[in-house]
């Protein structure tokens, strides 16, 4: 079970676990595993980035589970510049509270929108929790899609 349906900041000395998650998450599908092995600096999480606020843990049994990693892109969006959970955990719903934090994080802010780059295998997902294609793009390794959160929507239907 998820501990309180919530998230909570990340600790900086909880860098090595969560770089474990990115990288168990990010090697789980065969399609970029030889490219992302060959670039190991993909799989690293900035401390920065967590001594700024950005990256919000789901812990499970007192471990984290999975985190996001919450970036402003303008005076009115965030983006989701990263979500992974565990893959031992797909499936739990971890994911999904990650992404509900991280829009009422930015709505918080007062974005009105969040983004997302994601990879085509994870259309589906993101679209069940809202998001909507608006564009294609290529990311280092592939195509992927643009996809937008209409944050009002979101966190009203949250609440």
């Amino acid at each position: 079970m998820i501990e309180e349906n919530s998230a909570r900041p990340a600790r900086p000395d909880e860098q090595p676990a969560l770089e474990g998650i990115l990288r168990r998450a990010s090697l789980a599908a065969p399609e970029y595993r030889a490219q992302l092995l060959a670039h190991p600096e993909v799989l690293e999480l900035p401390v920065e980035q967590m001594v700024a606020g950005r990256v919000f843990v789901s812990d499970m049994d007192r471990k984290p589970a999975g985190f996001c990693v919450v970036v402003p892109a303008s005076t009115d969006e965030f983006e989701l510049e990263g979500l992974f959970v565990d893959p031992h955990l797909w499936g739990r719903g971890i994911g999904r509270l990650l992404v509900g934090h991280a829009a009422a994080i930015a709505a918080g802010m007062g974005a009105r929108r969040m983004s997302v780059i994601a990879g085509h295998e994870a259309r589906k997902f993101y679209e069940k929790c809202g998001f909507a294609v608006t564009g294609e793009t290529r990311t280092q390794f592939a195509p992927a899609l643009v996809m937008h959160l209409m944050l009002d929507a979101a966190v009203g239907s949250n609440e």
